[in-house]
């Protein structure tokens, strides 16, 4: 990511956990936007789907919340900062946390991400106009990372990234798991004792679903090595 701010090119970033994979999985024209994007992996339940189908995890739990301000402390860069999404108090004060936590970069410009077909013109020019580096879009699946390869060929900041409900937590308005849940890999079941009617059907119906469509990849690919397997065994004569 440092090296494509470096040389300015542009590099956009989807976050991917089961829920997300699972709508891409239902919505082919979503699995399109997502291969246009560098995909990082968030929660157990991805990483559960990698063991299952390469039998390896992955090295880290990549999640926005925790992702970007890594990025922010470590990038080395001073960075000029466009954040649009969620409401317009959580994102004004998502904006105030990152000014006052991270000095070193600046807030270029913020809005809500409440905004209509007819506003689209107006909400790409003034990010544009803010000069951004790096814009931060968070608006839930899929329509954050629709809105930046749709928009791609428009938006000028080098780094765009789809950070979910990442402003809902820099604004304090909704509270991170503890950190035991967190290393454990349970911070999914927090968040559904906070919000257990948003996040219900995702939490149940959508995990029994993702982990069937898992073990039916699995069974699949299992399936396919056999075949090949046969093929390249020679007849004995």
């Amino acid at each position: 990511m440092r090296s494509a701010l470096l040389l300015r090119m542009k590099m956009d970033v989807g976050i991917c956990n089961a829920n997300t994979v699972l709508q891409a999985m239902d919505n082919p024209a979503y699995a399109r936007t997502l291969s246009r994007m560098t995909l990082f992996n968030d929660g157990i339940g991805v990483d559960i789907a990698n063991r299952a189908l390469t039998g390896s995890s992955f090295p880290a739990n990549l999640n926005g919340t925790d992702l970007i301000p890594f990025i922010l402390h470590t990038i080395g860069l001073p960075l000029r900062i466009y954040l649009l999404g969620a409401k317009p108090d959580p994102v004004a004060r998502a904006a105030g946390h990152i000014e006052e936590n991270y000095p070193g970069h600046h807030i270029a410009g913020y809005r809500d991400g409440y905004f209509g077909p007819d506003e689209l013109d107006a909400v790409i020019a003034d990010i544009n106009a803010s000069k951004a580096d790096l814009l931060l879009v968070a608006m839930g699946n899929p329509r954050q990372e629709q809105f930046i390869v749709d928009n791609r060929a428009r938006l000028n900041p080098t780094i765009c990234i789809g950070v979910g409900a990442l402003f809902d937590f820099l604004s304090g308005d909704v509270v991170r798991a503890p950190k035991f849940l967190q290393m454990a890999g349970l911070e999914w079941l927090f968040r559904l004792m906070q919000e257990p009617r948003r996040l219900g059907k995702r939490y149940t119906v959508g995990i029994y679903r993702f982990l069937a469509a898992v073990w039916r990849l699995r069974a699949e690919a299992r399936r396919a090595a056999e075949l090949e397997g046969r093929r390249r065994t020679p007849p004995i004569l």
